[in-house]
């Protein structure tokens, strides 16, 4: 028993020597001791083509184009045109039914809004024109 205990002692190097593997056998290597590379699946490339295929639809698909400033400017000029105004006429008929001069208010704030309109028009378009 105790020949055995230390025949096991003795082998213990030679299972984690570097010349090779437990059994002694020693791997194939190229002379870059690396492990040659095995041959390219067709499963893979051709899934590596599928995925690249997917990944340029859906960068397609989300990518999102920048308006023209020509037209935000249109949107910002009309967005004037008709807020301005309609802010003024629903203050000006909040104000009349709180204070009870039915029509004045309403009327001086929707032309107070129109004329707030057109300056904020001249004043985008002056800037607009400066750059």
């Amino acid at each position: 028993m105790a020949g055995s205990f230390a025949a096991m002692f003795l082998a213990l190097p030679a299972l984690f020597s570097s010349t090779g593997d437990a059994q002694g056998s020693h791997m194939a290597e190229d002379e870059t001791d690396e492990v040659p590379k095995l041959p390219p699946d067709a499963r893979l490339e051709s899934l590596d083509k599928r995925l690249e295929r997917l990944q340029q639809a859906e960068a397609k698909r989300t990518s999102r184009s920048e308006p023209d400033p020509n037209y935000r400017t249109g949107q910002l000029v009309l967005s004037h045109l008709v807020g301005a105004p309609a802010g003024g006429f629903i203050i000006g008929f909040a104000l009349d039914k709180w204070l009870g001069t039915k029509p004045w208010l309403m009327l001086l704030m929707l032309f107070l809004g129109f004329a707030v309109g057109i300056w904020n028009v001249i004043r985008i378009s002056s800037s607009s024109s400066g750059k």
